[in-house]
């Protein structure tokens, strides 16, 4: 235990040396022109010394921006589509369900009518029948 204290103490205290300057990373500035280390306008000065900052069209976030704005626009728009789709099947349901319940209806409207046919023939059969 007293040895992993030690050496973690130890780390501690050179691993202030090691970076000295408190930057341990320094992102470099490439451009669509040339490749470097040259400064540009978008480098930002510390206390501690020049740090070169990346911007966002130097690496091309700005195309990939506009990608992710392109597909959320696509995307939107696929969204109103179905949204109409979704509309235009809700009424297209509607009127199935509406004609399936006539139809029905007119269904058991038709078997009455010839049911009353029927017994109305029947009733004309059995009149001839006494007559005769």
């Amino acid at each position: 235990m007293k040895k992993t204290i030690l050496t973690l103490s130890v780390i501690f205290a050179f691993s202030g040396i090691a970076f000295a300057d408190g930057n341990a990373f320094t992102p470099l500035n490439f451009n669509d022109t040339s490749y470097g280390t040259t400064t540009t306008s978008s480098s930002a000065t510390t206390q501690k010394g020049a740090v070169n900052v990346i911007s966002d069209e130097a690496v091309g976030n700005g195309n990939i921006q506009n990608a992710i704005q392109q597909l959320d626009n696509a995307q939107i728009d696929i969204r109103n589509e179905l949204l109409n789709v979704k509309t235009k099947y809700a009424d297209v349901d509607a009127q199935y369900k509406l004609i399936k319940t006539e139809r029905a209806t007119l269904k058991k409207q038709v078997r009455s009518v010839e049911k009353r046919i029927k017994e109305i023939d029947k009733a004309k059969e059995k009149i001839r029948k006494n007559m005769l």
